[in-house]
């Protein structure tokens, strides 16, 4: 079943809580629909959504949270990506430099002439903190928030870890297109005319964070202020999954990962800087 979740005031928020109110309570594997303004709230290039709040709305605007009926704190919620469809326009600063693209299709276009192609996704994917109170969307955290990862494109599921019973998740933060890092704080800053999510549970295992599956690969993300930390997190995350996926030993996984697996930085401007590895489908051939 899919949900339509309208685009108004009482169905964005801009920090996580725990405490928030659920805007919409769905079965597992049922999927939402919704659209978004921008990261900053913008609707249109100069125009930003109306009623907003300072403070209460101080990060990403966020559609949400959802209740997934039957969640618990513990268990994996696995949020499927089937589609995100960016607006007519977006933008990036750099210091003292704004450029302002026009989105059309898989292209963008931005005033200087010059043109990328698009991979559209959602920069926050995740659920609130436990403990009670507000919460930045900025930095990322185990249970997800701003992971700023351009693999998380339509056709991947994101694995996350829940932390609070109902699940509570939220989605926002649209990028048209966006490199490893985002150096400069920003990548393409856009609305999304429509996104589809599909939110399932899982019972185990137990993740430490976030794992995604692509569609030649497996993801898995580490997040601290350091990013030797967070790289330690994410190589010790795909361990496990190349243990359990693969069948492996911890220290035959730990020689083949040196051979077959890439650290990638996710982004450096969050606060909680990102690592994410990347395991290919063909990195490892298994004969027999």
């Amino acid at each position: 079943m899919i949900h339509e979740l309208p685009l108004e005031r009482r169905t964005l928020h801009g920090h996580f809580s725990r405490d928030l109110e659920p805007v919409l309570a769905v079965d597992p594997g049922d999927s939402i629909a919704f659209s978004l303004p921008n990261a900053g709230w913008y609707v249109e290039r100069e125009r930003r959504f109306e009623p907003y709040d300072e403070e209460l709305d101080a990060g990403h605007a966020l559609a949400g949270p959802i209740e997934v009926r039957g969640a618990r704190a513990g268990q994996t919620l696995a949020v499927s990506v089937d589609d995100v469809r960016p607006g007519p326009w977006g933008v990036t600063h750099a210091r003292e430099v704004r450029l302002d693209w026009e989105l059309e299709g898989a292209t963008g276009r931005d005033r200087g002439g010059r043109t990328v192609t698009l991979r559209p996704f959602l920069g926050v994917l995740g659920m609130p903190p436990p403990a009670p109170g507000r919460h930045s969307t900025g930095p990322p955290r185990r249970w997800g928030g701003n992971i700023d990862c351009k693999e998380l494109v339509a056709g991947t599921t994101l694995f996350l870890p829940i932390p609070v019973d109902g699940a509570l998740f939220s989605a926002g933060d649209g990028h048209a297109l966006q490199g490893d890092g985002e150096v400069s704080g920003t990548a393409i800053e856009c609305p999304i005319d429509r996104a589809v999510l599909t939110l399932d549970l899982r019972d185990g295992p137990e993740l430490p964070g976030p794992v995604a599956r692509c569609r030649d690969a497996w993801l898995a993300f580490g997040f601290d202020k350091d990013l030797d930390a967070a790289a330690d997190v994410a190589t010790a995350s795909m361990l496990d999954v190349m243990e359990r996926e693969l069948g492996l030993e911890t220290d035959e996984a730990l020689a083949l990962a040196s051979v077959a697996v890439d650290l990638r930085v996710t982004q450096v401007v969050n606060g909680a800087k990102g690592v994410h590895a990347v395991l290919r489908d063909d990195a490892i051939r298994i004969a027999g």
